[in-house]
């Protein structure tokens, strides 16, 4: 518990004001002496395979609760979304908008949520910043937000609010993930961003229940105050409970303490030497252009993000159908259909339940037996549930009609959700997997994708079922669903040699030369390509994650050796 509380925010911020006098390190203590370790060791690195100070080597109940609060945090701000959607009615009568335009509320919070990880991801995986910065100044920020996005009024000063809360919301959507590989061991951490996962789908899931009832009683604000009270106790939390778990970030400041000890300005963490000979713009581009470049140029990374997009994009398309199918076809009042959400959680349930199965009793024997495997190994679940979204939509979109019973629209609401979360889950574990350097900004980039489609979704899905009515309007999203099935077997057989390409295009593409192509397609400000023209002169070559859980572990006290014997591939 000492650790947990000395690692937090809270604990380095008292360390800090304390002129570290309070809360010590093992290495800041007078009778510490370093384990096997020479005078002339430079590089700061895991004092051995047990060190207490790697995530890696928490104990189970330590990273229970970190994970337990990341969880949370995903929860409430993913639940931010939707609370909004019964305060809709109470949003036009006040400000005398329509329905297209009330919807907006829900729209820009999902955009906000979709491009904040752009810039805080790529952020998180520079060692001097970390994961928990983002977290605990951006979380801090959405809570404040809460109470003036409750009380505004004016239209257009609570669109602005609810973007500018989705944006500082953002951070643990798409770090999240990368959070749980910096403390899980490659055995374990399926099963950790898979309960990561249901959180995400059970925040918006949840957040029509939670403010279906409560909303035609106390007024449609209520559902913004609810943001406050469910965000503010989790932050709190955040700030005392949960510390750092980048490890480049952890050996910084090991190498920061220990600089500060003995006076040795040559004592470095890997990620400083990596780093030395970096000028700040090329530590941005690192950061924030290779990710950009992987995506672009690997038509597998492409492949996830359209596919995760479409059936993301879909999901949000329920929030403007259901309110034209279980009212006004089923006479569901507004608490009633909330309930309807339940039938996510059901279908996730399910295809959690199928998916551990699938890890504990194939992914884990193989990989204790065989050791190494591939990025494609995580697909194998993925071609059999992509055939489950499609029949799911055909069903929910035409038996939602009176003469059938809601039950079996319903159902069909539960089946597309079991297809969605397995296929969602293999594509993530695929990405974290293929690039885990990049991990945090790769599912920025495809959070962000993702949210620019939902966020569309709930604009013109109102029109689609209103026009053309929810059968045929539900068939179109389900065709194009259909059309999305062949990419998965291609990403499947041939992923190895895309990702064989990707490294060769990689060697002839400058990332400045990548960065004008890329700024000049969208039509950003100059100034961006200014100030990022910078290029690296060699990356260092992709690390592989096929690893077996003992080499999760972190280095050994016996990699430890002089930085100038290091040759530059090591770093």
């Amino acid at each position: 518990m000492f650790d947990l509380i000395r690692d937090s925010t809270a604990g380095q911020l008292i360390r800090f004001i304390s002129g570290r006098r309070v809360l010590l390190y093992p290495d800041e203590k007078p009778d510490w002496q370093s384990p096997d370790r020479a005078e002339q060791d430079l590089l700061v690195d895991w004092y051995d395979e047990d060190d207490g100070e790697n995530p890696q080597n928490w104990s189970f109940p330590k990273k229970l609760s970190v994970a337990l609060l990341i969880n949370l945090y995903t929860f409430v701000v993913y639940g931010g979304s939707s609370i909004y959607v019964a305060s809709m009615g109470g949003v036009m009568e006040t400000f005398n908008v329509s329905y297209t335009a009330a919807s907006l509320g829900l729209a820009v919070y999902v955009l906000g949520y979709g491009l904040g990880p752009l810039l805080f991801s790529p952020l998180s995986e520079i060692p001097s910043v970390g994961r928990n910065l983002p977290y605990i100044v951006t979380f801090g920020i959405f809570v404040i937000l809460c109470a003036p996005t409750a009380t505004v009024d004016n239209f257009g000063g609570l669109i602005a609010l609810r973007f500018l809360q989705g944006y500082f919301g953002s951070p643990c959507l798409a770090t999240g993930a990368a959070s749980m590989g910096d403390m899980f061991s490659l055995v374990k951490l399926p099963i950790a961003i898979a309960f990561w996962s249901v959180c995400a789908v059970a925040g918006p899931a949840m957040g029509p229940l939670l403010s279906g009832y409560s909303v035609p009683a106390m007024g449609w604000r209520w559902s913004l105050w609810e943001m406050l009270w469910s965000s503010g106790p989790v932050w709190v939390a955040f700030f005392f409970l949960v510390p750092e778990t980048y490890s480049d970030t952890i050996l910084l400041r090991r190498a920061v303490r220990l600089r500060r000890l003995t006076g040795n300005k040559q004592l470095k963490s890997q990620s400083e030497v990596k780093q030395g000979s970096m000028t700040l713009h090329q530590m941005l581009v690192e950061s924030l252009l290779r990710p950009m470049q992987i995506m672009i140029l690997d038509p597998a990374i492409t492949y996830t993000a359209i596919y995760t997009s479409l059936v993301y994009g879909i999901y949000y398309s329920f929030f403007e159908a259901f309110p034209l199918v279980y009212p006004v076809i089923y006479g569901f009042s507004l608490g009633e259909m909330g309930l309807v959400f339940l039938s996510v959680l059901i279908g996730v349930i399910i295809s959690l339940a199928i998916y551990c199965f699938y890890i504990l009793a194939i992914w884990v024997p193989t990989l204790k037996s065989k050791g190494p495997i591939t990025p494609e190994m995580c697909l194998i679940p993925a071609l059999y549930a992509c055939f489950i979204p499609p029949i799911g939509l055909f069903i929910f979109g035409w038996t939602a009609r009176s003469s059938i019973h809601w039950m079996v629209s319903v159902t069909g609401i539960a089946i597309y959700n079991i297809g969605m979360f397995m296929m969602m889950q293999c594509l993530f574990m695929y990405l974290a997997f293929t690039y885990p350097q990049y991990a945090a900004s790769l599912f920025a980039g495809n959070d962000a994708a993702r949210s620019l489609l939902a966020a569309a979704a709930v604009l013109f899905a109102h029109p689609l079922y209103k026009n053309l009515g929810i059968g045929p309007g539900i068939s179109i999203l389900g065709a194009v669903t259909v059309a999305f099935i062949g990419g998965i077997f291609p990403l499947y057989f041939f992923g190895a040699k895309l990702r064989a390409r990707t490294s060769r295009a990689w060697q002839q593409q400058q990332p400045s030369s990548l960065l004008c192509q890329y700024t000049d397609s969208v039509g950003y400000h100059t100034t961006l390509l200014t100030c990022l023209t910078s290029a690296i002169p060699a990356i260092p070559k992709l690390a592989v994650i096929a690893l077996d859980a003992e080499d999760q572990r972190g280095f050994r006290a016996s990699s430890i050796a002089k930085t100038t014997e290091r040759a530059p591939s090591d770093y």
